[in-house]
């Protein structure tokens, strides 16, 4: 296969077709299933020629941490697959949120009020449809990012009720050291109430398990690209 260059390639694309494969067995055997669930390849920290073979080999959705990583390796590849959707899981600044607008599909990390007018604001100016989701940080973990559980159902609020913008699902990211389960079931509880359709939760170690509590989007990256290579600053 011409997308297959080296050990490195072949084994992105055999962990790329592992991880749909086992979405699909995990879907058949869910009680309740979403609608569909979508991979979000992350490929945060990998360069380009890591990403090629993962989109010769038709992956077409991909999750990125940061905005300055993706101005430098994203538009060269998307205008050679301008199919692909490229989705903003990690943490957004305010002063980002041009450029962020500018390059991604959907971001999956906003989580406050001062970030929920700054793309009210940004989404007049340059009129983009994208997509949003609220991160909740279901674990109430001082040091990680996302809205609280209780005081979701006000932010929800703002952000689709007075601001109108764009909302359409929550994300989750799970405290390490604690089971899964319990976190999807609450962000899933959450999301029914407020009648949010899409929940980006599920990494490489429990996407499984999120697709169970009715997972759109899981977010996997090692388990198709390998160890990350160190971040550099």
């Amino acid at each position: 296969m011409p997308f297959c260059n080296n050990s490195t390639d072949v084994a992105s694309v055999h962990g790329l077709r592992d991880i749909l494969a086992r979405i699909e067995t995990a879907r058949k055997a869910a009680v309740s299933p979403a609608a569909f669930t979508t991979l979000i390849a992350v490929s945060k920290t990998f360069d380009s020629d890591a990403i090629r073979p993962v989109l010769a080999a038709g992956q077409r959705v991909f999750g990125e941490n940061r905005v300055q990583e993706t101005t430098a390796k994203w538009p060269a590849l998307k205008t050679a697959n301008p199919a692909v959707e490229l989705h903003l899981i990690g943490p957004l600044q305010t002063n980002k949120v041009r450029e962020a607008v500018a390059l991604f599909d959907a971001i999956h990390s906003l989580d406050r009020p001062k970030l929920a007018h700054a793309l009210r604001a940004e989404l007049d100016r340059c009129g983009r449809a994208l997509s949003l989701f609220i991160q909740v940080n279901t674990g109430e973990e001082p040091q990680k990012a996302g809205v609280g559980p209780r005081e979701a159902p006000a932010f929800i609020a703002l952000c689709r009720d007075s601001l109108h913008l764009p909302v359409q699902g929550l994300m989750c990211i799970p405290p390490e050291l604690e089971a899964p389960a319990p976190h999807f079931a609450l962000l899933a509880k959450l999301a029914r109430a407020h009648a949010l359709s899409f929940l980006s939760m599920g990494m490489s170690a429990d996407f499984e398990t999120a697709i169970r509590f009715g997972a759109t989007h899981v977010r996997v990256g090692t388990a198709i690209f390998g160890t990350r290579p160190p971040v550099t600053a």
